[in-house]
């Protein structure tokens, strides 16, 4: 199996730089290896340095370097890479979607293609995230929902296995088929791009590798967790959104909530966005003692507004053959 990696730099280029070493090991085993570095319009001097450092040993042979002139968000950068290799005259098999916080285990691209290659129906496989004191991290999913909704905003587990809602982080290292896999590392075959599409580019970031994989649910592919697969991530080094387990807590951006519309509006329709709104509230609600970041957010929240608008429930998918660097459908004009 052909693979190549999409990396989408932002401002991150040394641990790009970083990431691209723990790849050398990987070639020797897979030596068609290729791999396409985007960068979003960082601002910084991540071009000139990524620039440089690309065109010598040991990256100069095969890797590319794709700088744009905006910042698409996640899904928009990796459409641009995905497009660049699946519009080559020999496309790769698979892409490997790789963040730029992340160092590649010895063995664990292998660990993938090798899981895509005994599952003809395997759309998506991800890899187990590792956080940098060697704990394992939430790596799959289920698809959020409007019950998943209640339990995120009250946030008490043991009532919410009373009400039999099972909750969205899937125990970690299970492997096998899952909802969703994380977008930090995971292997897309080639072929479920071509039927189904690229990511939405609504989305600027949050919630566009859940769509896609809902997507891909639909079209009758299948997304698995490989364990085997083990990836160390910096968990919100390249988004500068920190995740629950950070001991410094921040506010989501109003980008999150607005992710989070255009997902439940996309696959359930505007009222079932509406629904997750009013559970996800409900739950805050029923709070005993909420703390301060949860008020804060439900704050946010509320400047940002309930449901989901018109242009939520307007699909943008990317397909193969579209041209690279067109502006996302999230810039457009309101």
């Amino acid at each position: 199996m052909d693979v190549a990696v999409a990396i989408v730099n932002y401002r991150t280029p040394k641990l790009v730089l970083s990431c691209l070493r723990s790849l050398l090991a990987e070639r020797e085993s897979l030596p068609g290896l290729r791999v396409v570095v985007v960068d979003n319009a960082s601002g910084d001097d991540s071009v000139e340095l990524l620039s440089s450092a690309l065109l010598e040993a040991p990256y100069a042979d095969w890797v590319s370097f794709l700088p744009q002139s905006l910042n698409g968000g996640f899904g928009w950068g990796n459409n641009q890479a995905i497009l660049k290799l699946l519009n080559d005259t020999s496309p790769p098999d698979a892409i490997l979607l790789l963040n730029p916080d992340t160092v590649v285990e010895p063995g664990a691209i292998g660990a993938l293609v090798k899981d895509m290659e005994n599952r003809p129906d395997a759309g998506a496989i991800g890899s187990q995230l590792v956080n940098e004191d060697g704990t394992l991290s939430g790596s799959a999913f289920r698809f959020p929902s409007v019950a998943r909704e209640f339990d995120r905003g009250f946030g008490m587990s043991r009532v919410s296995k009373l009400l039999g809602i099972k909750p969205t982080l899937v125990p970690i290292g299970e492997r096998g088929p899952m909802d969703w896999v994380t977008g930090a590392s995971v292997l897309i075959r080639s072929a479920t791009l071509r039927q189904v599409g690229l990511f939405d580019t609504g989305f600027f970031l949050y919630f566009e590798e859940v769509e896609l994989m809902h997507r891909f649910a639909q079209a009758g592919w299948k997304c698995y967790h490989c364990p085997e697969s083990r990836v160390v991530h910096v968990a919100g080094a390249s988004t500068g959104v920190v995740d629950g387990k950070s001991k410094t807590k921040r506010v989501p951006p109003d980008y999150v909530f607005v992710s989070r519309h255009r997902y439940f509006a996309l696959t359930g329709g505007w009222f079932r966005a509406l629904l997750a709104d009013c559970a996800w509230l409900l739950g805050c609600l029923l709070r005993l003692r909420a703390r301060a970041d949860v008020r804060e957010e439900r704050a946010a929240f509320l400047k940002v507004g309930f449901g989901a608008t018109a242009r939520d429930r307007q699909r943008a998918i990317t397909r193969v053959g579209d041209p690279v660097g067109q502006a996302p459908f999230w810039m457009s004009a309101r």
